[in-house]
């Protein structure tokens, strides 16, 4: 069993900036980031495969948002930029087990971490 846990989140000014991070305990295959505000399901914000070569990306934060890895240190990273309002949310890092899936639906992930609180005020 992997355990997940992320990083970074706060409270940031809209036009503002924040880094999540996200740890794994050991190795994972394709990893994502996913969002939940209150109210609302949780949803898709960016995933990356194994490799880094495949990166997805919603609507919503396509050209504000980058994610990256790093294999060597178990972790993956999710730069946010341009925050808004609406961003605010629960952020939660997945993690798939094994190869394959695909990275913007939630079901094809095995682990999850605890989620971290990011808030964007106006």
């Amino acid at each position: 069993q992997v355990q997940l846990a992320e990083s970074g989140g706060g409270l940031v000014q809209a036009g503002g900036s924040l880094r999540l991070s996200c740890v794994a305990s050991g190795r994972t295959f394709s990893m994502g980031w996913f969002r939940q505000a209150p109210g609302k399901e949780r949803e898709f914000v960016s995933g990356i495969s194994w490799t880094g070569g495949l990166r997805e990306y919603a609507d919503s934060v396509r050209g504000r948002f980058t994610i990256s890895r790093d294999n060597a240190k178990n972790t993956m990273y999710l730069q946010m930029n341009s925050l808004k309002p609406e961003d605010t949310a629960v952020y939660y890092c997945a993690a798939r087990s094994g190869p394959g899936g695909r990275l913007g639906v939630r079901l094809h992930y095995d682990y999850w971490g605890q989620g971290t609180q990011v808030t964007v005020s106006s």
